[in-house]
């Protein structure tokens, strides 16, 4: 088993808040950290609804896997976060912008609280293009 393990850091998505990096990339796939609505110069929260929030936690997304070479269409696995299981609806439709076709798979999970005071948290497990 290769032990190749590294750390990707984007430089367009917000730095992170605690002690972890945006992804770890291993055995060719990318684990990427819990993306929350910040904006990437600032560090502000960008949204006051879940849909907005979610917009944003995606664009971070999208951005951690840039950085690692893959796209959207390389998320395998995603995980939605929300403080509200009633915005669930608001949610996915949003998220269905990002993922139009063969979408990963996914779970949604309401959560008591999220960093930040934020509604929305996204991580998402993806299989890196080889090259």
């Amino acid at each position: 088993m290769s032990t190749d393990r590294r750390s990707v850091t984007a430089s367009n998505a917000p730095a992170a808040i605690g002690p972890y990096v945006h992804a770890v990339a291993a055995q060719g796939l990318l684990f990427v950290s819990g993306q929350i609505p910040l904006d990437a110069e600032s560090g502000e929260v960008v949204g006051t609804t879940a849909g907005e929030q979610a917009e944003q936690a995606l664009k971070n997304l999208e951005a951690v896997v840039r950085a690692a070479g893959g796209t959207l269409r390389d998320v395998v696995r995603a995980t939605v976060y929300l403080t509200d299981m009633g915005t669930f609806q608001e949610v996915n439709e949003v998220y269905a912008r990002f993922f139009d076709a063969d979408p990963p798979a996914r779970a949604a999970i309401g959560v008591a609280a999220l960093p930040k005071g934020v509604l929305v948290e996204i991580d998402a497990i993806v299989a890196l293009p080889e090259g």
